[in-house]
């Protein structure tokens, strides 16, 4: 899994500072869990707030590997208000469509549980095509005390 740490993105209107930029594979989530929660919490992300958003990358870094070719890229960016995180992939691309309203079924049978779960603990996600295929799932936290 190579990292890079530094630089600028675009991001929610205002420049966001790149804390994480790095490729990953099914390998490579329990490592990258543990660099986000530790970027998470270097960015101010208080508990429990930074648990969910573990839990939040997880589902979609794991939905990556499932569903969209075992692989994607993880950039994890800060701006003044909110720490947000962008998944790409090279899948077959999807939309927000296909993340239920309502709480999946509990059996497994039913997708989008994670991308769900991901809607309800986060404070913004959106889905968007990517330029050669797949998608890139974007969601944040605000910083600071709370929702």
């Amino acid at each position: 899994m190579a990292l890079e740490t530094a630089g600028t993105v675009p991001g929610n209107g205002e420049g966001a500072d790149i804390l994480l930029r790095c490729p990953f594979g099914g390998s490579d989530i329990p490592r990258l869990r543990v660099l986000v929660e530790s970027h998470a919490a270097q960015a101010g992300l208080p508990e429990p707030r930074r648990g969910d958003f573990v839990v939040a990358v997880d589902a979609v870094v794991v939905n990556a590997v499932r569903h969209a070719g075992g692989s994607g890229v993880l950039v994890l960016a800060r701006t003044a208000r909110e720490l947000e995180c962008r998944v790409s992939d090279r899948g077959p691309g999807f939309t927000e469509d296909v993340i239920p309203e309502l709480a999946p079924g509990i059996g497994g049978a039913c997708p989008g549980r994670g991308l769900w779960l991901t809607r309800l603990i986060t404070d913004r996600l959106t889905v968007t095509p990517g330029p050669a295929g797949g998608s890139t799932v974007t969601f944040a936290m605000r910083l600071g005390d709370g929702r």
